[in-house]
């Protein structure tokens, strides 16, 4: 029996994240200004073709397989990477709110946008806060590290966005912020997963410290509507 992370983004927008879903019963797309995000049901060529119909010209979509797809002709082929796709297995109590972190609101979105532009944790777009959760860490006025949620394939919750500006590595700031998404999400009865790059080891580390474990080895596509 397939299991529901191995088609994280499709089961979110059928399940959590719905209500930003768009398209039909083959493939659905998330809305563009929350991310790129899509998501087929069987990964076809024939739901890529749906899907392609369903988007306007040079639309940017992203896609999380559990193995290599064939892409049809009418897309341009951005990136093929593998992804390693990690989930949260409890051995002690996460660690609570830590007072340093700040809830992220609306009037943090330049800054948000300003981070992630920087650091290239992921796609982060103009209504990506939407997703929810997301938290700070602030120096002297200036937002120096952040992580959120994202996809909801129910009973999960994607920790996504994790990311520090190069002048602030090295202080933990990833830890907290990790820690207290894990707390968030556990407190809820949802299970913590998360993807990441198989060869960004550092933070591969740091998910492992923290109690993540991997699950499956993932491909990212990056495709454009050509």
């Amino acid at each position: 029996m397939t299991h529901i992370l191995d088609n994280p983004i499709w089961n979110a927008l059928v399940t959590g994240n719905k209500h930003f879903a768009s398209g039909n019963e083959q493939a659905k797309y998330i809305r563009r200004d929350v991310g790129p995000f899509a998501g087929l049901k069987t990964n076809s060529e024939r739901e890529l073709n749906e899907l392609h119909a369903l988007l306007q010209e040079k639309s940017f979509v992203v896609l999380f397989t559990p193995g290599k797809i064939s892409i049809p002709a009418g897309w341009d082929i951005k990136l093929e990477k593998a992804l390693l796709q990690m989930v949260y297995q409890p051995q002690y109590p996460p660690m609570a709110q830590d007072t340093e972190l700040i809830a992220l609101q609306d009037e943090h979105i330049p800054a948000m946008l300003e981070l992630t532009a920087m650091t290239k944790p992921g796609p982060f777009y103009s209504r990506t806060i939407e997703f929810g959760n997301y938290e700070g860490i602030f120096q002297e006025n200036t937002l120096v590290a952040m992580t959120g949620q994202r996809l909801q394939p129910d009973p999960y919750t994607e920790v996504s966005a994790v990311c520090t500006h190069p002048d602030h590595t090295g202080k933990g700031y990833a830890a907290k912020l990790i820690s207290s998404q894990i707390h968030k999400i556990t407190a809820v009865s949802r299970i913590p997963f998360l993807h990441v790059f198989t060869d960004n080891r550092a933070a591969c580390k740091l998910y492992e410290k923290l109690g993540f474990r991997e699950r499956k080895q993932m491909l990212v596509y990056m495709l454009e509507k050509a």
